[in-house]
């Protein structure tokens, strides 16, 4: 799906959801078009959450494409794990490898795609010339490890460093975000120019799931100019 022009991509994020009903919490979002998992080692960030064999339970349980986002140290060993586990799309972080290059190969090789994350510290310039080796380059706009915190609007530039760079290249990369993404800060990320946007508790806090992401597609795509050239 890299390249997408027809529209914004929206990706609940189930660690706002009820961790006792995950198939039910994947069900409730047929109408994304990503399910957000993220997976956390209690090393990389100060928190432990879901791991490999809940990815490998929930892929039965699911159509949508499971986009995996690891935040965990040494990606080279565990990454390809969750491409052979049915993962869709694999997200590691620059910051937790030596050589992304070659984890984004071997897990394009065990059958995903490759994200590249970067938390709102890193520096996005020393990245840019490997960014054709990756499928998504995920942007994170909150610190890594928890839900529900507030976004750091800071990290836009660093969106617009990466869809300027995207568009005069034309790699076919999508710009994804995650982190306090909700009503009120999607457009901002749209008009800075994100693809696919990861939501939490924007999507899982409230009554109706599926037409959450349906209110998020809207915003989003009424200010995704990029996504309508």
């Amino acid at each position: 799906m890299p390249g997408n022009t027809s529209g914004p991509l929206i990706a609940p994020s189930i660690l706002s959801a009820d961790f006792a009903r995950l198939a039910d919490a994947a069900a409730a979002v047929n109408g994304a078009d990503w399910l957000h998992v993220d997976v956390m080692d209690g090393h990389f960030v100060p928190n432990l959450t879901i791991g490999l064999p809940v990815v490998e339970s929930l892929r039965a349980h699911t159509a949508l494409p499971m986009d995996c986002h690891l935040m965990i140290e040494n990606p080279g060993r565990w990454a390809p794990g969750y491409a052979e586990a049915g993962a869709y799309n694999v997200t590691f972080h620059a910051e937790a490898t030596d050589d992304p290059v070659a984890v984004a190969r071997d897990i394009r090789a065990a059958g995903a795609r490759a994200g590249l994350g970067i938390k709102p510290q890193t520096p996005l310039e020393r990245y840019l010339e490997i960014l054709r080796e990756f499928d998504t380059l995920l942007i994170m706009s909150v610190d890594p490890g928890f839900g529900g915190q507030a976004f750091i609007a800071e990290v836009l530039t660093k969106v617009r460093t990466a869809r300027r760079f995207i568009d005069a290249t034309g790699l076919t990369i999508l710009v994804e975000i995650d982190g306090g993404i909700n009503e009120d800060t999607i457009e901002q990320a749209a008009e800075a120019g994100v693809d696919c946007f990861v939501a939490g508790t924007a999507v899982y806090h409230t009554d109706d799931p599926a037409a959450a992401v349906e209110r998020l597609r809207r915003r989003a795509a009424a200010a995704s100019a990029h996504l309508h050239r």
